[in-house]
């Protein structure tokens, strides 16, 4: 193997670039428009330098740095010019990138230092794999699952801010219990609908019963009850001045439409992501509990199974692996998750594994089992090991191909 080291550093408008041979040295540094042309003229150096210097292979790599270097691995990938050079594409932790250069000592900040980095941290070999992209099935899927985790988080985010909100004009009722859901048809109807504690506090009990009855599409046992509760929280809620309250309602009839269009996003997205996944076979989907949107997220971040050797390794490139903390004749007892690891893997397990909790036997067993053995951090902890038992199902669900029996 006699390879040409190619670092890149990527941002929004330039990709700068260092070509390093086998031993280290310098062939050029220079800095292309990340751009369809500007990646033609990179490729062109790199095949110069290629034949100037009799080079077999060539080794790629650049940060992952949000969008702005994935146009750039699809075009690489495709040029077909590199094809004869053995190939390799590498997306580099930005971590661990960093750290790589602190052995370096007084190194400047800016990019062509940057780029050099790269290409160093390249040659010494201490890498990831190369970048997956044999599939773009695995790519389009991706990019869904990821867009509808980011939604999630900004409705949980909405979610939070509501609440706050709210406890501005409903005090008790934010604090206690009234609905099952505080953020379902009929609560949302109480809170939009009323312009005031005092409203909602003093108005007709009878009216109030069938208002909720109307807007819970009568789901509710006792409605009167929910009502009486309803007003027994308005009364002892703080009031507002008049200005204030206005604005108050201002803000939450805004929130509460932000809330619902995002909702309406989620379930676009659930709809495109079931699609997607008509067009990648998987037996995940077996698993009573794991439905196509979490099988989606799962096999999205994951692509060919056959990429990892054993599910030890897939844990970790989920984040699902503890630190060891040892010296001599002492080991820790108490270790933390790991810092690196895919965040929207790490996400879907997750999610997968609360939602066995409550389907499977023994997920939930094993749940509660792991949630008694600790008094702090419970359920984070519980999760966690529920999840990393998750994986070492789904890495031999889908390595043989076969179907989830629960046990």
């Amino acid at each position: 193997m006699n390879p040409l080291y190619v670092g890149i550093d990527v941002s929004s408008k330039n990709n700068v670039v260092y070509l390093m041979k086998p031993d280290g040295t310098k062939i050029k540094n220079f800095s292309v428009p990340n751009s369809k042309n500007g990646s033609q003229r990179l490729v062109k150096e790199v095949l110069s330098a290629l034949s100037s210097y009799a080079l077999t292979d060539v080794i790629i790599g650049l940060e992952a740095t949000s969008v702005y270097g994935d146009n750039l691995v699809y075009f690489l990938r495709e040029d077909g010019s590199l094809v004869p050079y053995n190939r390799k594409i590498h997306v580099l932790n930005p971590k661990q990138v960093n750290k790589f250069k602190e052995s370096y000592n007084d190194l400047p900040k800016n990019d062509y230092v940057d780029s050099f980095v790269i290409a160093d941290c390249l040659r010494f070999g201490r890498i990831n794999k190369e970048v997956y992209l044999d599939d773009y099935r695995y790519k389009a899927l991706q990019n869904l699952t990821r867009a509808r985790y980011t939604t999630v988080q900004n409705l949980t985010r909405e979610k939070q801010r509501f609440m706050n909100v709210l406890f501005k004009k409903y005090s008790s009722l934010a604090q206690e219990k009234v609905f099952s859901d505080k953020y379902g048809a009929t609560a949302l109807a109480v809170y939009e609908e009323f312009d005031s504690a005092d409203t909602l506090a003093y108005m007709d009990l009878h009216d109030l019963t069938e208002f909720l009855q109307k807007k819970g599409k009568n789901h509710f046992s006792d409605p009167e009850a929910v009502a009486k509760a309803i007003q027994k929280a308005a009364r002892s809620s703080y009031r507002l001045p008049k200005t204030v309250n206005d604005s108050v309602n201002q803000v939450l009839a805004i929130s509460i439409s932000a809330m619902r269009a995002l909702e309406a996003q989620i379930k676009e997205f659930d709809k495109a992501i079931a699609n997607q996944m008509q067009l990648i076979p998987n037996t995940l989907t077996s698993v009573k509990g794991i439905g196509p949107v979490y099988s989606a997220g799962i096999i999205a971040e994951i692509g060919d199974i056959n990429r990892f050797p054993d599910q030890a390794k897939l844990a970790k490139y989920a984040g699902l692996a503890w630190t060891q903390h040892q010296s001599g004749d002492f080991e820790a007892q108490n270790t933390r998750l790991i810092k690196t690891g895919n965040r929207y893997l790490k996400y879907y397990l997750g999610e997968a594994a609360m939602s066995l909790v409550r389907c499977d036997a023994e997920y939930s067993s094993y749940y509660h089992l792991k949630h008694k053995e600790v008094n702090k951090h419970q359920h984070k902890r519980a999760l966690a090991l529920t999840a990393r038992k998750l994986v070492r199902l789904v890495f031999r669900l889908l390595k043989d191909n076969r179907l989830y029996v629960a046990r």
